[in-house]
């Protein structure tokens, strides 16, 4: 819709809160769009205030571990869209290619860059050079151009408020003994990244009875900010979570204590032998499932374009709902009514066809005709049996002894309902399992278990899709997305480099890893001042230990967000939580903050959105679904990419505000 502003400002002021990842892709956006506009009377002041460097922000830091590796390959993630000409960002690839794009990077991080590969994981700080060489070169641009200002205060933001037309900001400088400032702005950005939070009751009573019997509990945390001198040379820790925080601590417990991991072997599952440094202490480990993140398929690209979606259609289901609201205009999709179905076919149907193709089809069939045959039972019309086709497809299977049936949610539970006689059984259970795990992803592509999980993992680009556009009911999202499918797809696609799996293998045979059993019980014995854990599943005796750390990021909920300035917002009632009802009409509290539009608006405690206050990343936990760190480099308007699209919406909004896009917006050709 054509905007025209009426006597725009001579000058408008907007504050970044926030200089991580989306605050960066803000700036670099703004900067794209300066080398559009010609100077003109119009002024737009940007201040970025973060205690931390910008670009890099508080979770990427060039300096920390260079243990801590990033989770997605190289050729994977951006905060700017690929550089085509001189723009002033480029995607992570494009630095790579470029070996710093003409930053001075340490001598590490020089040698480092030599040997990175489209599908290789660099450490964290790498990306940290990155990133903060995009605000840098971001920086240098608006500042040539007459029409822009940009500085960055060293600051921790307390508290925003509106004032008049505009905002009052709140902020504590980081330098020590500085007193309470303030700043007038006309429009805010809260990219806020991660945030401390409150820990759960069980968590407080943990640390509550640590701290009286002089024990050690490490909550929730970003791992660089972890101190691992709590855990004491040689002895017992428990870590709950098996995640990516697990890995990183795994890492920096061994590599970072002196440990060296010995290539000993090629085959899959037995590449590493340990060499113990006498430093690591006794890893005691669990997860609700069990065993860890499922490794990574060793693939050059977060999802290779060979991974194909034929049966989960968006446009399809987008057509569907037009239908239903013809009638209903209330209308949603439910997930496990009409997406799941369609998402399942995809899944099985790559796991199949690969069997097919890398092993051979069954007696009695060519390749070609077991999948047809395949194509043929999963397209079937069935009026309202939308489910028929599985039962189908199974009876289908069973003709073939020499093909398993996958089940594809029992994925996400290995151990589920199983039992073990002993400790020494479950760890060579868990062992297996993990060797399974490697002989899976280094097959890749070629992999019928890997396509599967590549093929559900494109599915679930699809469904964030769906979730931005609002199409989806929210108690399927909350009940079935976020309690069912989240945790299947992710801990099938969200794991670490396949390599930490091998290195795990290496610890658990060397001892320094013991897992502990699914659906993991832990306590505090106060008579000994130890932690204890247990599974149901294991008959073993009980883990104890005196130091405990939880291996998970603190809680991405803003009720439970306990930082200044999110207490602040809720307390003055500048931003609420977002709130759903369920079936039986019951408003219930939401992950993040309410929100409207795009750009995403801050809504009040009254349900008014702010004119100038938005918001980015993780607190649209209501509006989007996932936390990544990034958008996906090469095509702006995938799915993948939806960070860059709602930082180009932000930079074209407060542009508009300002004065300097007027009518349909945006230049396309530079001046």
């Amino acid at each position: 819709m054509s905007t025209v502003m009426e006597n725009p400002k001579i000058e408008y002021s907007l504050a970044i809160v926030g200089a991580g990842p989306r605050g960066t892709s803000v700036v670099e956006r703004f900067a794209d769009l300066s080398l559009k506009l010609a100077p003109k009377g119009s002024k737009l002041n940007i201040v970025v205030l973060d205690p931390y460097r910008p670009g890099s922000g508080h979770v990427w830091n060039p300096r920390q571990s260079e243990n801590f590796w990033m989770n997605t390959p190289a050729s994977f993630p951006t905060v700017a869209p690929e550089r085509v000409t001189d723009e002033p960002g480029l995607s992570f690839r494009q630095f790579v290619a470029l070996r710093g794009d003409g930053r001075q990077l340490t001598e590490e991080h020089a040698k480092a860059i030599e040997h990175i590969g489209a599908g290789t994981y660099p450490s964290r700080a790498m990306y940290g050079e990155y990133l903060e060489h995009v605000f840098d070169r971001s920086c240098a641009v608006l500042e040539e151009h007459e029409s822009f200002t940009i500085q960055h205060v060293p600051a921790e933001v307390l508290a925003v408020r509106p004032q008049g037309n505009g905002y009052q900001l709140e902020y504590k400088a980081s330098a020590p003994g500085a007193e309470a400032q303030h700043l007038s702005v006309d429009a805010v950005v809260l990219a806020l990244g991660h945030q401390s939070a409150e820990l759960n009751p069980w968590q407080k009573q943990l640390q509550e009875a640590a701290t009286n019997s002089g024990a050690t509990y490490l909550p929730p945390n970003i791992p660089a900010d972890l101190d691992f001198s709590k855990f004491a040379d040689g002895q017992p820790a428990l870590i709950r979570g098996l995640g990516l925080n697990f890995f990183d601590c795994m890492a920096e417990l061994t590599l970072g204590r002196g440990g060296i991991f010995r290539e000993v072997s090629n085959e899959p599952g037995h590449q590493f032998e340990y060499v113990a440094s006498g430093r690591e202490p006794e890893l005691i480990v669990a997860s609700r499932r069990g065993t860890p993140y499922w490794g990574k398929p060793v693939v050059e690209q977060f999802i290779p374009e060979e991974i194909a979606l034929r049966f989960f259609d968006v446009q399809d289901l987008i057509g569907h709902l037009a239908e239903l609201r013809a009638t209903n205009s209330n209308a949603t999709l439910e997930f496990s009514r009409h997406i799941w179905p369609k998402l399942h076919r995809d899944v099985l149907f790559a796991y199949y066809r690969q069997c097919a193709r890398s092993a051979g089809a069954p007696e009695g069939f060519s390749a070609e005709e077991f999948i047809d045959q395949l194509e043929s039972i999963l397209l079937a019309e069935h009026r309202e049996g939308s489910q028929v086709w599985l039962s189908e497809l199974r009876k289908f299977i069973s003709q073939f002894p020499e093909i398993q049936w996958l089940d594809v949610p029992k994925l996400a539970r290995p151990f589920e309902e199983l039992g073990f006689a002993s400790n020494e059984d479950y760890q060579q259970a868990v062992q297996d399992y993990l060797i399974s795990n490697a002989r899976h992803s280094t097959g890749g592509l070629e992999d019928p278990l890997s396509c599967a999980i590549m093929t559900m993992n494109a599915g679930r680009m699809l469904v964030k899709e769906l979730i931005v556009a609002g199409v989806i009911d929210e108690q399927s999202r909350i009940e079935e997305i976020q309690a069912h499918f989240e945790p299947l797809v992710e801990g099938l696609a969200s794991g670490p480099p396949l390599e930490r799996i091998e290195q795990l293998l290496a610890l658990s045979r060397a001892g320094i890893v013991t897992f502990i059993g699914p659906e993991p019980e832990f306590a505090f014995d106060e008579v000994s001042g130890q932690f204890t854990a247990s599974s149901p599943w294991v008959d073993a005796e009980v883990h104890t230990a005196k130091t405990m750390c939880e291996a998970m990021m603190p809680s991405n909920r803003v009720l439970q967000n306990d930082t200044t300035l999110i207490k602040q917002l809720l307390k003055d009632h500048v931003g609420r939580a977002h709130t759903w009802r369920n079936s039986e009409g019951e408003s219930l509290p939401g992950s993040g903050f309410d929100v409207v539009g795009e750009p995403y608006r801050l809504v009040n405690s009254e349900g008014l959105a702010h004119r100038g206050i938005f918001v980015m990343g993780l607190q649209l936990s209501s509006a989007q679904w996932g936390t990544a760190i990034a958008a996906q480099a090469g095509d702006v308007n995938n799915p993948a990419a939806r960070t860059l699209k709602d930082a180009t919406h932000v930079a074209n909004e407060v542009a508009r505000l300002a004065g300097f896009l007027v009518g349909e917006g945006l230049p396309t050709e530079r001046h």
